[in-house]
């Protein structure tokens, strides 16, 4: 008899635990979506999310929406959802002055989807950290920060805030101080330093586990620096001097030529480097690169931008309007440079870049990282937050990745590099609930991406409505 009362006992606490794990409620439940996982580019129908705060509790058929108990409910019917984008190459710089004009950008990210940034480098790192604690928290909307904090250069750096960078010692005192920011990832410039810096940084970066990219000197080969645990390169400037028949020699002429009056500098050596292009060398690398986990960030539209200022009146480019005028002005630089190139110089650098963009689906193919990056941020002209990463993305579907594979590069391969891929990157059970919903169907074409609908980000939901209230705020 006892024995009887301890097994029904056991079953009614059993049933119990199940009805109280069933009712529970969530902070919103999403119905009727059409999920995408751009890891597999497989599409999941009438699928049911439930979310609590930042992370996805529960994915189930739609047909199961009884079971679940939520703060707020969103019909997805007839979109489609996928993971918030990440944009892996943004700045946020330009001096005090301009701390409220950057902060005021954040929003912009937002209302095209992006929930991720990977902030590249600037001269307003405690702004950023503020922002970062801000954003996490959801008092203040705007995407998740990971952040290099100050970039590392030689003495006199092109960029104000880098940290001079010449002696062993000088690397120790650096890679400290980013460490007590703390910063995310290092990032290094290649305006002013020396070879034997760069190197130097990377093999002491890497014995205490942080993560390297940047630029690169043309005195340093990319197999030298992949080979010392380098993580990852910015642009497609370094990877394509690789890609050089004549990489050695020509390395060898730069590294003479350093100290002398007449120092060759990176765009002294393309047209030598675009007449040696080596296919098969190329795709050695390739090989080599992905063997190493190492992660690319194209930057094409920005290229594409540069190129064309000449021909290209941006007068009235719509989001101009959001862009505060302290940042705009900083645009003047590039715009005057490009002025001053001649018909010549211009006409190459459009050649060289589509020969860049067509190492593109050859990378991703031999298994490198190719990461989604828009380089926006004060200085970089008419490349505007949110709208440059779809720009971006539609350049690599462009350059031969499929549509797939494009949104992979801003979702999974981001968080890849951080080495956060089991938390982001998909919309599965206990994984982030960041996401945006579409109108249309980017799978079938890229170009849905620009058809957001409503974005959840750091457990909030924002609207079509909500979005453009945020966009009214910041226009001047």
């Amino acid at each position: 008899m006892k024995r009887l009362l301890s097994i029904c006992l056991a079953m009614t606490l059993l049933h119990a635990g199940f009805a109280q794990s069933n009712s529970k409620k969530f902070t919103l439940v999403i119905t009727n979506a059409s999920i995408i996982d751009p890891a597999t580019g497989k599409l999941a129908k009438n699928q049911l999310l439930a979310i609590s705060g930042d992370t996805v509790k529960v994915v189930d058929d739609t047909k199961a929406a009884s079971k679940y108990k939520a703060d707020q409910y969103f019909d997805a019917k007839g979109k489609y959802v996928m993971p918030g984008l990440w944009d892996m190459h943004v700045h946020f710089r330009g001096g005090d002055s301009t701390i409220e004009a950057n902060k005021a950008l954040l929003p912009l990210f937002l209302a095209y989807g992006v929930t991720t940034v990977r902030e590249c480098g600037g001269d307003i790192t405690p702004s950023v950290m503020a922002w970062k604690k801000q954003t996490a928290s959801g008092r203040l909307p705007g995407p998740r920060i990971f952040t290099s904090g100050p970039k590392l250069d030689g003495p006199g750096a092109v960029w104000a805030g880098s940290l001079p960078v010449v002696t062993p010692a000088d690397i120790t005192a650096a890679l400290d101080s980013l460490q007590r920011i703390p910063s995310d990832f290092v990032k290094i410039y290649d305006s002013k330093i020396s070879g034997n810096a760069y190197l130097g940084i990377i093999r002491q970066a890497k014995k205490r586990g942080m993560k390297v990219t940047g630029h690169m000197p043309f005195t340093v080969e990319l197999k030298e620096a992949a080979s010392l645990g380098m993580d990852g390169s910015e642009h497609l400037y370094y990877v394509f001097k690789a890609c050089s028949s004549k990489e050695d020699s020509i390395t060898t002429e730069i590294r003479n030529s350093e100290h002398t009056d007449h120092p060759i500098g990176l765009f002294g050596a393309l047209p030598a480097l675009f007449n040696t292009y080596d296919s098969t060398k190329a795709e050695s690398l390739f090989k080599y690169l992905a063997a190493k986990h190492f992660s690319i960030t194209p930057t094409l539209f920005i290229s594409k931008t540069l190129s064309s200022i000449k021909e290209t009146d941006h007068t009235n480019d719509s989001l101009l309007a959001y862009i505060d005028p302290k940042i705009q002005a900083t645009y003047k630089g590039r715009v005057n440079g490009a002025r001053r190139q001649s018909e010549a110089a211009t006409n190459f650098t459009k050649r060289f870049q589509a020969l860049c963009a067509s190492l593109v689906p050859k990378m991703y193919a031999a298994g490198v990282n190719i990461v989604a990056g828009s380089d926006c941020g004060s200085s970089n002209s008419y490349i505007y937050p949110g709208s440059s990463i779809h720009e971006e993305i539609k350049l690599l579907a462009a350059s031969g990745l499929t549509p797939a594979q494009a949104l992979k590069t801003a979702t999974v391969n981001g968080s890849k590099f951080f080495g956060v891929e089991a938390f982001f990157g998909s919309l599965q059970k206990g994984k982030c609930s960041d996401l945006i919903v579409l109108d249309s169907n980017p799978l079938e074409d890229i170009g849905a991406i620009d058809q957001i609908n409503t974005v959840l980000s750091h457990g909030k939901l924002y609207s079509k409505t909500d979005l453009n209230a945020l966009l009214a705020s910041i226009r001047h």
